[in-house]
């Protein structure tokens, strides 16, 4: 059986987990949150003490540690650490951070990009990161690469916290943002750039709504 699957793209906080979880909802497709995945390692490194930036060493020497798992509830998807729910705890600030600066690792990136693949080849999915498109999953039926503003994004997400009672500035999550944006576009491995395939939706001026219906309609058009 031939699987459909489904890559996006884009900078922090453009949306991509939410729109596509729901447009994966929507289809009966599998969605796989790979930035929760390399959330997950930061946290494993922030729990053990290693300083991501100048200990990789000591990461990479306990990656066999790195237990990461993805399962599917009635409310969702979950991710454990080891066994242990760690869904809320890594969209902490801390750990969006530590994240960018986990994913310049190449052998950080291989393990879990082993990880994605063998996902993708057993169900039609929808798989959002930072270099789905041009290096998870070259052949993708379907490649996004979704934006939006600074501004925008850095709202959004500052919105999304408070909702949840989460103390927050809006300055540091922008500034946060910007950081993430330079470190994953300049790193050496896999740095987030647009595929030359990938189609481009912008979703500064679109609702929630109208970014998934875009989304749905180029899948639609591959079918």
């Amino acid at each position: 059986m031939n699987y459909i699957s489904v890559a996006i793209d884009g900078p922090a906080g453009a949306g991509k987990s939410s729109v596509s979880k729901a447009v994966a909802k929507s289809l009966g497709y599998t969605y796989i949150d790979t930035g929760a995945m390399y959330r997950a390692a930061a946290l494993f490194a922030i729990e053990n003490g290693i300083d991501i930036k100048n200990e990789r060493e000591k990461l990479i020497n306990r990656l066999d540690e790195v237990k990461i798992d993805i399962r599917y509830t009635d409310e969702g998807q979950h991710v454990f650490l080891a066994g242990r729910d760690v869904s809320e705890r890594i969209r902490k600030e801390d750990v969006s951070v530590g994240a960018s600066d986990v994913a310049v690792i190449p052998e950080v990136r291989e393990k879990l990009v082993e990880l994605q693949r063998n996902m993708a080849e057993k169900d039609n999915v929808v798989m959002d990161g930072r270099d789905i498109c041009s290096h998870v999953l070259p052949d993708a039926q379907v490649k996004v690469f979704l934006t939006a503003s600074a501004e925008a994004r850095a709202k959004r997400r500052y919105d999304q916290l408070c909702e949840k009672g989460m103390e927050c500035d809006f300055e540091k999550i922008k500034a946060d943002m910007e950081y993430r944006d330079k470190n994953d576009s300049e790193r050496a491995v896999c740095p987030l750039r647009k595929a030359e395939d990938a189609v481009l939706v912008d979703t500064t001026d679109l609702t929630f709504e109208q970014s998934v219906e875009k989304i749905k309609e180029l899948i639609k058009n591959v079918l």
